[in-house]
């Protein structure tokens, strides 16, 4: 009895997972810390799934394909990021679409669990795109610029840490089980992203 309740852990575990992932709102607007903006950015991206998990996923996947990887995504993503924060800050204000996070999920956490081996060039594209499209989507609706150009900032500077914890953690592993327990990772992002899209059909 006490074998079939532990297999089952990571299933409740994946459950638990993505109900927090649907319980957290998502959008641009930034909800106060009361630390001031740079900490609402900083928070901001934190709490927002749709936004760390695609940066975890492809930061993980620099990761797997070595140091080179690993440093080219580290400044691509941050810097794209605050690319597009900056103009989104001056665009229209607009809701990430459903199925475009689902596709971002989908694709990142698959390229993750079957550890593509992409070239740092394509992995440098994939970077920026990451950086271009959430950053703007963060930037838009943050408010006035003086106060959101501060948040943004602390938004790019978290985007910054993971990167490089994740990716320089991942570099480390030299055992192979701890190189498939990192794929296994982007298999529930990849799940993750499937059960985003079945919930956006069903409420369309």
């Amino acid at each position: 009895m006490k074998v079939k309740q532990s297999s089952r852990l990571p299933l409740y575990a994946f459950v638990a997972f993505v109900a927090v992932m649907f319980a957290v709102p998502a959008g641009a607007h930034l909800n106060t810390t009361g630390m001031g903006p740079l900490y609402d950015g900083l928070m901001h991206f934190l709490l927002s799934p749709e936004d760390f998990l695609p940066v975890l996923a492809l930061a993980l996947l620099a990761g797997l394909r070595g140091a080179a990887y690993g440093r080219r995504t580290l400044f691509i993503i941050p810097a794209a990021w605050l690319v597009g924060g900056l103009a989104g800050i001056t665009g229209v204000v607009r809701n990430g679409n459903p199925f475009v996070s689902a596709a971002w999920f989908l694709l990142l956490g698959g390229l993750l669990a079957a550890d593509a081996k992409l070239s740092l060039r394509m992995t440098t594209a994939l970077a920026a795109l990451v950086g271009l499209y959430h950053g703007y989507l963060n930037g838009t609706g943050m408010g006035q610029f003086e106060t959101a150009a501060v948040a943004l900032l602390g938004l790019v500077f978290a985007v910054f840490v993971l990167v490089a914890l994740a990716a320089a953690f991942v570099v480390r592993l030299q055992a192979h089980w701890t190189r498939i327990a990192v794929r296994v990772a982007g298999s529930w992002i990849a799940a993750s992203g499937l059960l985003m899209l079945g919930w956006a059909v069903r409420t369309r």
